[in-house]
C-alpha cells in the first residue's frame, strides 16, 4: 500500500544549530543594548562594572538595577512567550496568519480588567495582572469549547470563527462598560496600550507562568510536526489528536495570557516571530518552536529600544513600535500566494 501522507518536515542538525547560535548572539546583543541605551546612555564598560558590583550605590547602578535590567528581563519573558504562543496557535489552527489574539485572549483579559475595576476595586499593575490572567484563560476556554463543537466543517475553522465571535462580543461589552465610567476608562487606557514602562514590578508575578509555559512548549515540536500532516495521519502515527490539540492550546493560552496580562496587548510579535523562525529553519517545529521564542524576544526588545530612542524626549510604547513592523509584514504575508506550510 502506497503512503500518500505528506512527508514529515525535517531540518538538518547543522543548519538548526548554526541558526540557533546566531539567534542567541542576536538576543545577547539586544539584551545588552536594552540595558545600556535609553534616555541616559550607559557605556558597555560601565554596565559590566555595575553587574560585577551589585552593591554599588552609584546613580548608574541605581538606574540599571531598578529600571533597565528588570525592564529588559520582562521584555525577554513577554517576547519569548508571545513568539512561542504564536507558532503553536498557527500550527494548531493551520492558519499562517494566526496571532495570539485569534482565540479572544486579549479581549478576555481586557474584559476582566474592566470588571475587576468596576466590582472588585482592582487597582495597580499587580491587581490588573491577576484579573487579566483569569479573563484570558476563561475566554480561551470558551472559544475552545464553542469552536470544537461547532458545525463549521473542521476544528480549525470552528476555532477561528469562535475566536472572532467571542472577541467581537467581549470588545463590545468592554466599550459599553468603559464609556460609562471615566475612572475605568483612564485605568484601562493605561493597561490597554502594550508597554514595558512602569511594569517592571510585575516581573516576579509573570515569571512562574512564562517559565512553566516555555518548559511545557518545548516538547511539543514532534507532536506539532505530526499534526501538520493531518488528523488522520497523526492518529495513524499514534497521536491522540484531541488530547494533543487541547494540550497545545492550553500551553499557548497560558503563554499568551501571562504576556498580555503583564504588559497589555502587544500585536504581531507572535505572528512575526513564528514566521521568522520558519524562514530560518523551515517547518520542522522541533527547531522552529524554540527559535520562535528567541525571535519573539529579539523583536520585542528591539522594538522597545527603538521606542526609547526615536523621540528626543519621552518614548513610544512598545506595542506601537511592533505594529510599525508587524502591519506591513502582515500585509505582505497575506498577499503571498504560497504561504509557508504550518
Amino acid at each position: 500500500m502506497t503512503d500518500t501522507s505528506p512527508p514529515r518536515p525535517r531540518t538538518g542538525v547543522a543548519r538548526g544549530v548554526t541558526v540557533a547560535l546566531l539567534a542567541l548572539v542576536c538576543l545577547a546583543a539586544v539584551i545588552v543594548a536594552g540595558i545600556a541605551l535609553g534616555a541616559r546612555d550607559i557605556s558597555p564598560l560601565e554596565v559590566v562594572r555595575v553587574l560585577a558590583d551589585p552593591a554599588s550605590d552609584s546613580y548608574n547602578g541605581h538606574v540599571l538595577w531598578t529600571e533597565r535590567i528588570p525592564r529588559t528581563l520582562l521584555g525577554l519573558a513577554v517576547g519569548a512567550a508571545l513568539g512561542a504562543s504564536g507558532l503553536i496557535m498557527q500550527a494548531l489552527t493551520a492558519n499562517p496568519l494566526a496571532d495570539p489574539g485569534i482565540l479572544g485572549v486579549e479581549q478576555g483579559a481586557a474584559m476582566f480588567v474592566v470588571l475587576g475595576i468596576l466590582f472588585f476595586d482592582v487597582s495597580g499593575v499587580g491587581g490588573s495582572f491577576w484579573a487579566a490572567l483569569a479573563g484570558a484563560g476563561l475566554a480561551a476556554a470558551l472559544v475552545y469549547t464553542v469552536g470544537t463543537r461547532s458545525a463549521a466543517g473542521s476544528t480549525t475553522i470552528g476555532l477561528v470563527l469562535a475566536g472572532v465571535a467571542v472577541a467581537a462580543v467581549m470588545s463590545s461589552l468592554v466599550t459599553l462598560l468603559v464609556v460609562r465610567d471615566e475612572a475605568v476608562y483612564a485605568h484601562l487606557r493605561f493597561w490597554s496600550v502594550g508597554q514595558l514602562t512602569g511594569r517592571a514590578g510585575i516581573l516576579d508575578d509573570i515569571t512562574p507562568f512564562v517559565l512553566a509555559g516555555l518548559v511545557l512548549a518545548l516538547p511539543l515540536g514532534r507532536v506539532l510536526n505530526m499534526l501538520s500532516m493531518g488528523d488522520d495521519a497523526a492518529a495513524a502515527l499514534g497521536v491522540r489528536v484531541g488530547r494533543a490539540r487541547l494540550g497545545g492550546a492550553g500551553v499557548a493560552v497560558l503563554l499568551c495570557a501571562a504576556a498580555t496580562a503583564a504588559v497589555g496587548p502587544v500585536a504581531f510579535v507572535g505572528l512575526v516571530g513564528a514566521h521568522c523562525a520558519r524562514m530560518l529553519v523551515g517547518a520542522d517545529h522541533r527547531w522552529s518552536l524554540p527559535l520562535s521564542m528567541v525571535c519573539g524576544a529579539v523583536l520585542l526588545l528591539a522594538a522597545d529600544i527603538a521606542g526609547r530612542l526615536v523621540l528626543r524626549h519621552g518614548e513610544i510604547q512598545v506595542a506601537v513600535m511592533t505594529a510599525v513592523v508587524g502591519t506591513p509584514f502582515f500585509v505582505w504575508l497575506a498577499r503571498r500566494r504560497n504561504l509557508v506550510r504550518v
